[in-house]
């Protein structure tokens, strides 16, 4: 996948030092409860459709537009599952980075799910009972949006200000 023009432009700024980015991250799941996936160009691995968002960007609004962006699908949000700040990684360039991630529960409404860009290789929907391994944290969101109490989650344990 490209790298956006912003980050482009910060990174001819900070170098490789380490950027600190938004990420979001969809579990689209349809009527029969299966999940759309897509397998990454990159590294052959199966993924939730994920996404960074462009400066002034909202969160639900980028999710959106990167659900149609990689597979065709039209969605809407159902509501927001998780925040969770990433722990550090790095690019093989070199590049330093560590996102707080956004995984919102979404709903397809209209199109068929497609390879729609250069950064997946296949596409498709997967019963939950019958789907290719995703990464540990992409369970995590998972299992979030199908918990029954519907409250979004947060890693740690707020502590009081006072």
């Amino acid at each position: 996948m490209p790298t956006p023009k912003f980050i482009l432009e910060l990174r001819s700024k900070i170098g490789h030092d380490p950027l600190w980015l938004p990420g979001i991250t969809a579990v689209v799941l349809d009527e029969d409860d299966r999940v759309l996936l897509a397998r990454r160009a990159d590294d052959g691995r199966w993924t939730l459709i994920a996404g960074c968002l462009e400066p002034g960007e909202e969160p639900a609004i980028a999710i959106l537009r990167e659900i149609q962006e990689e597979t065709g699908v039209e969605a809407e949000v159902e509501r927001l599952v998780s925040i969770e700040a990433m722990p550090p990684s790095a690019y093989p360039n070199g590049d330093q980075v560590q996102f707080l991630d956004m995984c919102f529960r979404c709903r397809p409404i209209s199109g068929e799910a497609r390879v729609n860009d250069d950064e997946s290789l296949e596409v498709g929907w997967f019963p939950l009972t019958d789907m290719p391994e995703i990464p540990l944290r992409e369970q995590r969101c998972l299992a979030n949006a199908l918990a029954p109490d519907h409250l979004p989650k947060y890693a740690g344990r707020p502590t009081s200000m006072g």
